[in-house]
């Protein structure tokens, strides 16, 4: 399966169906070609934004977006099957409000139940059909959850706009994950990575940008001098931000100050990559984790960083509407699920000498 470099440095692009052939001429030229169907041609340069759009077109319309077949000859969706309701979701104010990142991954769920089940009719799902996919992924309980969040979104689209009576996916309920997700640093990785990278790095300016901030990779790479006012840095954060907005203003820390005072920064945005250009946020992601296996921490990823942010501000003392204040959490909730580990140290520590006799 080839794999494209996006041209703007920010990550790999692995499609899945995707083959070149070399015409007569010696042209290399790119298809989606799937086993029993008709090969789509791709016209977009590969790497690129366009290109995926163009892929993930192709995927779910079984025609090529740049060059569609003529009226007479272009394929008829039936208006019952699970794909056709699909495209409507997709051109549904619900679905145009998301972030654009959780579009793409609930577009990229949905493209996979079509490639199979698109034709089936979809006011024949039942709860026990998906209940059946549900269970069938119950290795992976975050994919298995993942895609049962979708037909949940799909399904409560139809309902919404009169195209199904009932929503089967709302009445499966999630598995349950035994996961803690991604590993959160400890104070020695912490001091690892300092010590690989020195000030002036860009590895360590990510770093510092991170773990001083407390923030998700998504706003990191669209933090800039344009943010910065009096020694704070007010920005609306990007996770759900056409639907419930939320706006912090965090002070600049003097270690991080020092940082931006002593590093080479983009204009608009702090970080950039080697072609001068923002980072997206898997784009960042994957230098990251470049950066974090360049130190020897190959446990360790952006987004544990901001774990272990919450975590060492509750080991200090930090209380919950303080934490929710710099992270920007809506509830305690979302709070203990970053600083259990830290609440159990400190809960033990006053509490163990109950356990001798006075």
């Amino acid at each position: 399966m080839p794999v494209y470099k996006m041209r703007d440095g920010s990550g790999e692009v692995r499609p899945k169906y995707v083959v070149e052939d070399m015409d007569r001429h010696g042209n290399v030229r790119t298809y989606l070609r799937r086993k029993g169907q008709k090969k789509i041609r791709l016209y977009s340069p590969v790497g690129t934004q366009s290109f995926i759009d163009e892929y993930q077109f192709a995927l779910i319309n079984n025609y090529s977006l740049k060059k569609p077949p003529k009226i007479e000859d272009k394929p008829q969706i039936a208006t019952t099957s699970f794909r056709w309701l699909c495209q409507q979701y997709f051109k549904s104010a619900g679905y145009k409000q998301l972030a654009t990142s959780t579009q793409t991954v609930r577009r990229q769920i949905l493209d996979r139940i079509c490639i199979k089940d698109g034709d089936k009719p979809f006011a024949l799902l039942e709860p026990r059909h998906v209940r059946a996919r549900r269970d069938a992924k119950a290795d992976k309980p975050e994919s298995a959850n993942g895609e049962l969040k979708a037909l949940r979104q799909v399904f409560a689209f139809a309902v919404e706009y009169d195209l199904a009576t009932t929503n089967p996916a709302k009445e499966v309920p999630y598995l349950k994950s035994h996961s803690e997700g991604f590993h959160s640093w400890t104070r020695e990785e912490v001091e690892q990575f300092e010590n690989h990278f020195p000030i002036g790095t860009k590895a360590r300016l990510a770093f510092s940008m991170l773990l001083f901030t407390g923030q998700r990779r998504s706003d990191i790479v669209g933090l800039g001098p344009q943010h910065v006012k009096d020694g704070w840095l007010a920005f609306t954060q990007q996770k759900n931000k056409l639907r419930k907005p939320v706006k912090l203003s965090i002070p600049i820390l003097p270690e991080l100050q020092e940082i931006f005072d002593k590093t080479a920064t983009g204009n608009l945005s702090y970080l950039v990559t080697e072609f001068g250009k923002p980072f997206t946020s898997n784009g960042f992601g994957n230098w990251f984790r470049k950066r974090c296996n360049e130190a020897g921490l190959l446990k360790c990823s952006a987004h544990g960083l901001r774990k272990a942010g919450a975590t060492i501000a509750a080991e200090n003392g930090a209380t919950d509407q303080q934490l929710m204040a710099m992270f920007g959490w809506s509830t305690s909730k979302q709070v203990n699920l970053y600083t259990r580990a830290a609440n159990q140290k400190s809960l033990a520590e006053s509490g163990m000498h109950h356990l001798v006799k006075k």
